[in-house]
């Protein structure tokens, strides 16, 4: 074996070690140089950076897959796949790369395999018997006398999966046109371009070229490494943390939670960028010990491919406040970023140096943002409170258990929570007054108690200090839609969308303010985008319907509302639009169904209801009502269209006086 770049890296799960080995000692056999890792590394930091280099220069990449490849999530041989992966965007489309092996009868269109390994010609070897016929093969790859893409020779137990036959010119237009794009991004360009493309001439345009922002990036969910699916959390965690680390810096775009990490199973880099249009993208792995914590991170150009910058951490976990703010300064770095100010301060401002109540958050924060259901958020509340009591100045665990109890409060229907909310976000704010996930909470629970002034001024210094955070952008927005600020919340709402694309809550409230502001087209079409992207989002179907009701489309109304008929937002929807449709029976049965459900805590639904059914008087003496409640929903009032019937009661006009909207 000469030098340190060998011609054939072999990559594998572990379960599968003896079959690689045998096809690794068949290449040798024939001449061949293989990097194979079993018999060449010791672990520690020699083996990962041994492992990138190794990929970034092979001449061959074999993903040895089988059945344990495809019952493991996770592992490190999932990591090496996105690295060759991503080198095979800048390999040319009639060179040799990628050369699948299958151990067993593992399908070709198995989904847990990069899409870019099945478009190529897959090669069967049993339990890793190998054939001279494959040696040959491989032999004659490394020549140049053979390509994957041109599949001039097949060994007899090689086959060509359909879908890659019918996919390979689109592939190799695709690669052609993408060289604009690979040669315009010189922020991000750390080595020597190769010499372009020759032209290709075509009939039909080409797609407008792939162009992010250039300062945008998104973190992909760092890979658990610990050997414990239980420890995901701090995996998760912790890539968060790096998130919204990021998310301080104000020169940086950065993709949000939900839609980062939609990509748990990490397609290739490309993808990642096209579909959150992103120039970088962060990724890497988290090894938790009992004290320490080792980090691997590295920083990819999502046009290109290449690796911009890559650093692995290892840090005591006391530490870790630190660790976020040296890998956001590096990737800040790398970006050529301009940072302005204490960036350390405003990263690491409300966390903690306690280890153990760092834990309790992470854990306390999967739990909440996973919720399915009200036990889900209840112990979401506890986690972040055993996170306090272990660091009684953690501001970001009141802040979030703020929001956790006003959450829990509005759906449990658990009044004295509220108090607790309020609490907890104003001793965040006394912890860290420039936290601005504290003046978000604050801001949460005012305007769900309605206290609508202060909740404004606490969602106006949320956005002046984190104008970037998806978060406090969808919670503003969803408030302002509410009372009356309709063009700040519909803005609010569309930068949530381009930070946040792939998550249905971004959709659903952009398409609450347009509904809110009347422009009932352009809400039907956000929350049809926000069932596309989650089809199982129930109450998107029902606003949808009513945006279509509010337009005149009964019956298009009627068919959105009874795609999820059993819920209660459905209800409401069905309620009104079965009335105008002529069913009265109908309707009147749904209304039942939700006041058995709901009992008086739905005041504020009922008053909907009867307004729309021309039933003025039930409907104020509902509303009146709500108001005694004090039900959460009366901060709708004043813009909500159902209640227009409404407005010009004197009755309505004295409650919308008493609850004291901002101008």
């Amino acid at each position: 074996m000469s030098g340190t770049c060998h011609a054939v890296f072999i990559s594998y799960a572990s379960q599968d070690a003896e079959a690689a080995q045998k096809i690794c000692e068949a290449l040798r056999a024939g001449g061949i140089e293989v990097w194979f890792d079993q018999s060449e590394l010791r672990g520690g930091d020699a083996w990962d950076q041994s492992i990138r280099k190794q990929i970034k220069t092979c001449a061959l990449f074999i993903p040895i897959i089988s059945q344990n490849t495809h019952a493991r999530a996770e592992g490190y041989f999932r990591l090496e796949w996105k690295l060759a992966v991503d080198r095979s965007h800048l390999i040319s489309a009639d060179q040799a790369f990628l050369l699948p092996v299958v151990l067993d009868d593992t399908r070709d269109d198995d989904e847990r395999v990069p899409e870019r390994f099945r478009e190529v010609q897959w090669t069967r070897l049993p339990g890793g018997e190998t054939p001279p016929a494959f040696v040959d093969r491989v032999q004659r790859l490394l020549s140049g006398e053979a390509s994957t893409v041109k599949r001039a020779t097949a060994v007899a137990s090689e086959h060509a999966p359909a879908r890659s036959r019918r996919l390979l010119s689109a592939a190799i237009a695709v690669m052609i046109l993408g060289a604009t794009a690979y040669f315009t991004v010189n922020n991000l360009w750390i080595a020597k371009s190769p010499s372009p493309a020759p032209a290709v001439t075509s009939t039909s345009a080409a797609p407008a070229a792939f162009n992010p922002p250039p300062h945008s990036i998104a973190v992909l969910p760092f890979v658990n490494l610990s050997g414990d699916k239980d420890q995901e959390y701090f995996s998760d965690g912790l890539t968060e943390e790096i998130l919204n680390s990021l998310a301080q810096i104000n020169d940086l775009q950065v993709a949000a939670r939900p839609s980062s990490f939609s990509f748990r199973e990490h397609p290739d880099i490309v993808t990642v960028g096209h579909k959150l249009n992103v120039a970088a993208v962060l990724e890497g792995s988290v090894r938790r010990s009992d004290h320490t914590v080792r980090v691997t991170a590295q920083l990819i150009n999502a046009i290109t491919g290449y690796h911009l910058w890559s650093k692995s951490y290892d840090r005591n976990l006391a530490d870790v406040l630190r660790l976020q703010t040296e890998i956001a300064t590096a990737v800040a770095a790398a970006l050529k970023v301009t940072m302005l100010g204490d960036v350390a301060e405003k990263i690491e401002l409300g966390g903690t140096r306690n280890p153990a109540a760092f834990d309790a958050y992470l854990r306390a924060s999967k739990a909440f943002f996973s919720r399915r259901d009200a036990k889900d958020i209840a112990g979401a509340i506890a986690a972040y409170s055993e996170a306090i009591r272990l660091d009684p100045s953690y501001a970001l665990a009141f802040a979030y258990r703020s929001f956790a109890l006003t959450t829990y409060a509005a759906e449990a229907d658990v009044r004295e929570d509220f108090v607790k909310a309020e609490a907890d976000a104003r001793r965040a704010l006394a912890l860290a007054a420039e936290l601005a996930e504290a003046h978000a909470a604050l801001g949460y629970v005012l305007g769900n108690t309605l206290d609508f002034a202060g909740a404004k001024k606490a969602y106006d210094q949320a956005l002046a200090i984190a104008p970037g955070n998806t978060q406090v952008l969808l919670s503003s927005a969803e408030f302002g839609a509410w009372v009356g600020l309709g063009d700040t919340a519909i803005a609010a709402a569309r930068r949530a969308v381009v930070l946040d694309p792939l998550d249905r809550r971004s959709h659903s409230i952009l398409g609450r303010a347009l509904y809110f502001a009347r422009r009932y087209a352009e809400a039907a079409t956000a929350h049809a985008e926000a069932t596309r992207v989650n089809p199982d989002y129930a109450v998107a179907y029902a606003e949808r319907g009513l945006a279509l009701y509010a337009l005149g489309d009964r019956e298009g109304a009627r068919a959105a509302c009874e795609a999820k008929r059993d819920y209660d937002p459905s209800r409401v929807c069905l309620a009104v639009v079965y009335e105008k449709l002529g069913r009265r029976a109908d309707a009147v049965a749904e209304f039942a169904k939700l006041k058995a459900a709901q009992g008086d805590a739905s005041a504020y639904d009922y008053a909907t209801i009867y307004s729309q059914w021309g039933e003025r008087t039930k409907a104020l003496d509902w509303l009146d009502t709500a108001v005694r409640l004090r039900d959460s929903s009366l901060e709708s009032l004043k813009t909500d269209p159902l209640l227009d019937p409404l407005r010009k009661e004197p009755r309505f006009q004295a409650i919308e006086r008493e609850l004291k909207f901002p101008p």
